[in-house]
């Protein structure tokens, strides 16, 4: 029964992690309707980031995260006007080819800086842990799955509770009539590609100290990131997270009783059984149709 427990406590913090990670992803694929291929290289850019600040300065990751992520929200938006909003007017589709540009110069950029040794951001709680009996919570997960539901809940708010927040819903929703009431497009995908790579920022810090990391992590990373968004559904914040703890519980039971070499394999079966039988996810509700159509 103890094993039974470590491992979905353990599975519950890890999703929690990989919840963080596609944060990000899901704003931008379920609101933009854009596939972004750069976001895991943006992660990695972030550990990347977050691992400076503790090596040179001695700053947690965690905190470091916040001194990144403004940082990374102007990088978001100025890639947006620059690349992003000029492709998706000579064709949608566009964007697609134009993100997955952008992951390969981000890869490329981050070998030229750091060089390709593997790292990791060890943190003094790194080894250290709860015990509660027979039952063992390492603090690095715990934190970094506290810092993920802080970081869903101030998402949720904005999204919900503030201008900026209805004019995405509205402008996602229903575009042509945004803009009759004054909401520009343009702006409204700048702000949301601003947060979106803003929120990597925490993803890249705790995959940072949770895992190593190479500039090519990304191709390993956009796999499971994509398999959290379509399992929590297209756009959901809080969908994202019940995605990742889904997957993090499926991955840690799978491991625990079953086979390691099996654990890898777990995001594809999820991804296959959740679109035959719910194909817009778990926390997705359908589009509405336009009341003209």
């Amino acid at each position: 029964m103890s094993i039974l427990l470590q491992a979905l406590i353990f599975g519950v913090l890890v999703g929690g992690v990989y919840a963080l990670m596609a944060t990000g992803l899901t704003l931008v694929f379920g609101v933009m309707k854009i596939v972004n291929m750069a976001h895991s290289a943006f992660l990695i850019l972030s550990a990347y980031l977050t691992y400076t600040l503790w090596q040179e300065f001695g700053i947690d990751p965690l905190v470091g995260a916040f001194i990144c992520a403004p940082i990374l929200g102007v990088i978001g938006a100025v890639l947006y006007k620059l690349i992003i909003e000029r492709s998706q007017r000579i064709d949608h589709g566009l964007a697609l080819v134009a993100t997955f540009a952008l992951a390969l110069i981000t890869e490329a950029v981050i070998a030229l800086i750091w060089g390709p040794q593997p790292r990791a951001t060890t943190p003094a709680y790194f080894n250290d842990a709860i015990h509660l009996g027979t039952v063992t919570i390492p603090l690095a997960q715990l934190y970094a799955c506290l810092l993920a539901l802080g970081i869903t809940v101030g998402l949720t708010v904005l999204l919900r509770r503030t201008w900026l927040g209805h004019a995405i819903s509205a402008a996602s929703e229903n575009p042509e009539g945004a803009r009759l009431v004054g909401i520009e497009a343009g702006r409204v995908g700048m702000w949301i590609f601003a947060l979106s790579l803003a929120t990597t920022a925490f993803g890249g810090a705790a995959l940072g100290f949770l895992y190593q990391f190479v500039p090519d992590s990304q191709d390993s990373w956009i796999g499971l990131t994509m398999s959290v968004v379509i399992l929590g559904g297209l756009g959901s914040i809080p969908g994202a997270i019940a995605g990742g703890v889904v997957l993090g519980v499926a991955e840690a039971l799978t491991t625990t009783f079953v086979s390691p070499q099996l654990g890898t394999a777990v995001p594809l079966v999820l991804i296959i059984v959740v679109l035959a039988v719910r194909p817009n996810g778990l926390f997705s509700l359908r589009s509405r149709q336009d009341v003209g159509t």
